[in-house]
Formats: C-alpha cells, structure tokens, sequence
C-alpha cells in the first residue's frame, strides 16, 4: 500500500470489458489519456468481438474514478454495458511498471 497525504490507500488490479459503441471513437487514447491523469498503471486494447478491454492497477478511488468514466467514455461512444472482474496484483498483463498503454488487438 502507498501512503498519500497521510491516509493509506488500497492498490487494487481490475480487467473491464466496455461493450456498446466503443470502437472508432478513439475510446482506447481517450482512455489512455484519463488514466495517466489518474496516475494508474495497465493497458487498453480493442477485442475483435467489438468490446474494449481495460486491465488497470492503482489506488481504489483512482480506479473507481476512471471505471465511473468508462462508462460513459469519450464523446461519440455509446457505452451499453461494462463488466468489472477483480484480479489479483499479479495478474496484471502486458504493461510497463509505471504506464498506462494501447495494446494490440486480441
């Protein structure tokens, strides 16, 4: 657990899965963006059944932050559904400690 400004905070590992119009609508670099905002570690990639696929690691309320944000996501996408599977710490695939990154399709 980090300490910050004199509180301690959960570090937590979550895989979402965006489903709705949420391709096309540069949702994975608006995604990007939001979480190096938020500080948070993982990735975001595009599946080819037409759902985004979100895997992050941080601090609970950052990670609450950006799921609140997935789903209503970037201007022209049309979330229908987001399903939020908690992982342990060490599932976490593909990522550079210390980067949030677009990962390649799957």
């Amino acid at each position: 657990m980090a300490e910050l400004s004199g509180f301690e905070w959960m570090t937590v590992c979550k895989q979402i899965f965006v489903s709705g119009l949420v391709q096309g609508v540069f949702f994975r670099d608006s995604t990007r963006r939001k979480a190096n905002e938020l500080n948070l570690e993982g990735g975001v990639r595009n599946l080819r059944d037409g759902r985004v696929e979100v895997q992050v690691t941080g601090a609970e309320e950052a990670v609450q932050s950006l799921i609140k944000w997935l789903e209503i996501g970037p201007k022209h996408a049309k979330v229908s559904t987001i399903e939020v599977i908690d992982l342990p710490l060490t599932e976490q695939q593909d990522s550079k400690k210390g980067s949030f990154d677009i990962w390649p399709t799957r």
